[in-house]
């Protein structure tokens, strides 16, 4: 079981992954991960937009569990 804030900490590293995902993408040398890397983007940007769209003031209320 989730509590709210280990929800808002996850949701954070997968903000800070993003961005480094973002670095590799540009880096000439991972030329033949460069499909992996715009799929893990393109779904990590869907798992933000219905987080944002679940919670969309980007708090969840802390009596709510996730399981």
């Amino acid at each position: 079981m989730m509590d709210a804030q280990s929800l808002q900490e996850r949701v954070l590293q997968v903000e800070n992954k993003r961005a480094l995902l973002l670095n590799f993408q540009t880096d000439p040398t991972l030329s033949s991960l460069s499909i992996d890397i715009d799929q893990a983007l393109i779904e990590m940007d869907d798992l933000m937009r219905e987080f944002r769209q679940t919670f969309p003031n980007g708090v969840v209320p802390p009596t709510m569990n996730i399981d």
